[in-house]
């Protein structure tokens, strides 16, 4: 019995000893757990921060790459506005975007200094950009100088050029091996993340292990069974919900970042399509404007070379008849150079060659004209109250305008319905029709019974390339020409429309005032091409032979002893061994040197001599400051015409003759 109580003793002195000692040594082993726990969290929270900004700094790389393509796309898209339009506003514009492109590229070789694999790349871009800035800015600078057609080839070879292919493809490099590295990085937050959610699972078993602990203790201490097994059985549930969350957390997140993804692309892929439906706009134009103008001048030329043929048959046996031919011929030449005049004047490359004119008398002259052209299922009304006021205008660029008015009546009634052209008399105050200054005007108005059109279609009409005709059917520079030649003839001119009321627009055009003024100056230009100049030694500097020996011969005609010169370089030599050279005429396009650098660089000795220039570019302005104030003959020309330069040119030493010539 005392044996017995003996082993109870020990047996019950053991369990106290480890009841005593359990709950440090759980303690122990929780610190332990926690201490470990921590760390391994801290090590996996920094792991997964790292992974983050390294997936960061990959969007970024990616977002600067993509501007900076967009960027260089929209400043090439503002330079072939500047191209066309000659807006100094959008030169600067294309200037300001180009730079913006290199402080983006600046930032992207900024955000893969630490990336070895994009070195290579960056830097070939970088070379890319600054030789493509050299191409875009060469064009810039000719549309600046007023070489728009010589800017517009090279636009359009620069579109195609290699630099352009190599920073597209090269983008696509730097984009691709980003997005390479982007996977890797976003593996890596991946692991991370699944890092911190095993801390996260082993922080709750950690709290269930201490619950149980607890709960142990708590049996030692004579805890009830039941209340032991419902705690466990409800902490195993908040697991459960917990971890049912989390799956459906992940699940929603994966499918926001698909939806992400998604839209990012089809943003893209929409951006991609309107610039390429804009650009086949453009092009469209383009095409049609093109298309017009060569129908143009193949008529001409067609009745240039058909007259010059008949001539040569009929020459001999039956002359008349070949001067008529002749005449027809001159007829068609003067329209090919008229078509080029309102080319240019609406460029605002050329200047009009206004007179006075009764717009009456105008509209009736064009009657047969309009019949011709808008069809008989349209009635054509003329009313004319202008009773004598007249204008001071191109009078054929003002019958292309109302011609113009007249097709676009015609098209918004669809071939049937009245048309109503009027003339009138109106005194304005100042402003009181747009930029109008104070004073009597001529109205001059062009209505229809059509489809009229909405006030946002009003407000965009004058735009160049506006049109609401199908593709095909419109280039949308009609009302563009108009508004140019009315603002360059110092008038206005207004629209008024409703959709399905038809559409009204009027002309406002000064009233020519002073009648005495026109035949003042017609008799002063008489008298200075009448004034006779003893025959000249001329210097003809012209690099096309055929123009060379035409020039050289109508010299000879009116004259004049002509001295050749088929290049540039040769001038200085030959002024230097003819010292009784009396002029120099000479072309302004040439190779190596234009006119006016051959002039400027001629020694000082010879920098005395009248200079009469000959152009038949389009981009050469009377008002460009290399021409220093000579005369500026324009191709093609009669041998009157040519009679009357060279009386200017040689008058142009003396203030009266210089006075003249600016006249």
């Amino acid at each position: 019995m005392a044996d017995g109580d003996h082993s109870n003793g020990t047996g019950g002195k053991w369990r106290s000893r480890l009841r005593g000692l359990l709950p440090p040594l759980l303690v122990i082993l929780i610190v332990g757990a926690l201490g470990a726990l921590l760390y391994s969290a801290s090590q996996a929270s920094t792991d997964h921060r790292r992974a983050l900004q390294e997936q960061q700094q990959s969007y970024e790389v990616i977002a600067l790459a993509r501007g900076f393509e967009a960027t260089t796309a929209r400043a090439e898209v503002t330079l072939a506005r500047y191209v066309i339009s000659l807006d100094p506003d959008t030169g600067r514009l294309f200037q300001d975007q180009w730079r913006y492109a290199a402080s983006q590229l600046k930032s992207l070789t900024y955000a893969t200094r630490n990336s070895g694999w994009q070195e290579t790349n960056v830097r070939a871009l970088r070379q890319a950009f600054v030789a493509r800035g050299k191409t875009l800015s060469d064009i810039g600078l000719r549309t600046t100088y007023d070489q728009k057609m010589t800017a517009l080839a090279r636009f359009h070879e620069a579109g195609k050029s290699q630099d352009l292919r190599r920073i597209t493809g090269l983008l696509k490099l730097v984009i691709d091996a980003e997005n390479a590295r982007l996977r890797e990085r976003s593996l890596a937050v991946s692991l991370a993340g699944d890092r911190n959610d095993w801390v996260t699972r082993t922080s709750r078993l950690l709290g269930l292990a201490l619950l149980v602990c607890v709960l142990f203790v708590a049996w030692l201490a004579n805890a009830a069974w039941t209340e032991r097994r419902n705690a466990r059985h409800q902490a195993e549930a908040e697991a459960e919900r917990a971890d049912r969350l989390d799956a459906a957390v992940r699940d929603r997140t994966a499918e926001l970042s698909q939806a992400y993804d998604q839209l990012q692309k089809e943003s893209a892929e929409r951006a991609a399509a309107e610039e390429n439906l804009r650009q086949m706009h453009k092009m469209d134009a383009v095409g049609q404007l093109t298309g017009g103008i060569a129908h143009d001048f193949n008529n001409m030329l067609a009745v240039v070379v058909g007259g010059l043929e008949l001539a040569k048959r009929k020459l001999r046996l039956k002359p008349e008849e070949a001067s008529r031919h002749l005449d027809n011929a001159m007829e068609g030449a003067n329209r090919a150079s008229a078509l080029t005049r309102r080319l240019l004047a609406f460029a605002r490359s050329e200047p009009l060659l206004p007179s006075a004119a009764d717009p009456d008398s105008l509209v009736s002259g064009m009657a047969d004209l309009i019949d011709r052209t808008i069809g008989d299922a349209i009635r054509v009304r003329f009313e004319q109250e202008a009773k004598g006021w007249r204008i001071f205008v191109d009078q054929h660029q003002m019958e292309n305008a109302i011609l113009n008015l007249c097709v676009n009546a015609r098209d918004a009634m669809d071939g049937r319905g009245t048309l109503t052209i009027s003339t009138g008399r109106a005194s304005l105050s100042a402003g009181e029709i747009g930029e109008c200054a104070a004073g009597d005007y001529v109205v001059l108005t062009v209505t229809d019974d059509g489809c009229g059109m909405t006030p946002e279609v009003v407000a965009r009409v004058f735009e160049p390339f506006f049109t609401t005709k199908p593709v095909g059917k419109g280039t949308g520079l009609g009302l563009s020409q108009i508004f140019g030649f009315v603002r360059q003839s110092k008038g206005e001119i207004q629209i008024e429309s409703e959709p399905g009321k038809g559409t009204s627009v009027h002309i406002y055009l000064p009233r020519r005032t002073a009648e005495g003024e026109e035949e003042a100056d017609v008799s002063s230009m008489q008298e200075r091409e009448q004034t006779l100049h003893p025959p000249t030694r001329i210097l003809v500097v012209e690099d096309d032979p055929r123009v060379l020996n035409q020039t050289m011969a109508a010299l000879a005609e009116l004259g004049h002893l002509p001295i050749p010169c088929d290049h540039p370089s040769k001038a200085a030599k030959l002024l230097h061994n003819n010292a009784d050279i009396g002029l120099i005429l000479s072309d302004v396009l040439m190779p190596d040197m234009t006119g006016p650098e051959m002039i400027k660089a001629l020694p000082a000795a010879h920098r005395h001599l009248p200079v009469l220039f000959v152009t038949g570019y389009a981009g050469d302005t009377i008002e460009s400051p290399d021409f220093e104030d000579h005369i500026v003959l324009r191709k093609p020309y009669t041998l009157a015409g040519l009679s009357a330069a060279l009386t200017a040119a040689l008058n142009e030493s003396s203030p009266e003759g210089r006075a003249a010539a600016a006249e």
